[in-house]
């Protein structure tokens, strides 16, 4: 979703651009022409002065955005990466949970195969809350959950930390 307003916002400043450039193209152009119909060669070295000194912002200003454009397409995947690790991590964590939840035969390959991928994400929560577990082996593991919420609030600060990185410095 935010891919998608970061394009659509750029397409909209490219276009833009392009219209103000455009435009501002177009008046020094007939400003050009008008003076130099009625001007003598002094004010007409004048003009060609301003109309070079603008050329040279416009293409400036080009420059810049394209630099803009690009930096922000770094940061947007910068973005999708971590949006895409920590949702793995999310998913991990949620089977985790589940299994444990519905009592999951602990010798069985899949259950180990989560233990095993997840036990390095979840180590630092194992035994911080209690499991409350029933006599037919369904457990609810409270700590899963604390560490889906920690990795929730570490993901979201990363994301804020990388939006105000990522920001235009016009924005600030």
């Amino acid at each position: 979703m935010t891919d998608e307003k970061i394009a659509v916002d750029e397409a909209r400043r490219l276009h833009q651009h392009g219209v103000v450039t455009g435009e501002l193209e177009n008046s020094v152009h007939a400003e050009i022409r008008t003076s130099a119909r009625s001007v003598g060669d002094a004010d007409a070295a004048k003009i060609d002065a301003l109309a070079t000194r603008l050329r040279g912002k416009a293409i400036d200003n080009v420059a810049e955005t394209d630099s803009e454009i690009e930096r922000q397409r770094r940061y947007a995947r910068i973005r999708q990466f971590v949006d895409y690790l920590f949702y793995l991590i999310y998913g991990l964590l949620g089977l985790r949970f589940l299994l444990t939840l519905v009592g999951a035969r602990q010798g069985a390959g899949l259950v180990r195969l989560v233990d095993g991928i997840t036990a390095p994400i979840f180590a630092p929560f194992r035994g911080v809350l209690p499991t409350p577990a029933t006599d037919q082996g369904f457990a609810f593991s409270s700590s899963a959950l604390l560490a889906i919420l920690v990795y929730v609030l570490i993901h979201a600060s990363i994301k804020g930390l990388l939006r105000i990185i990522g920001r235009r410095s016009t924005e600030l």
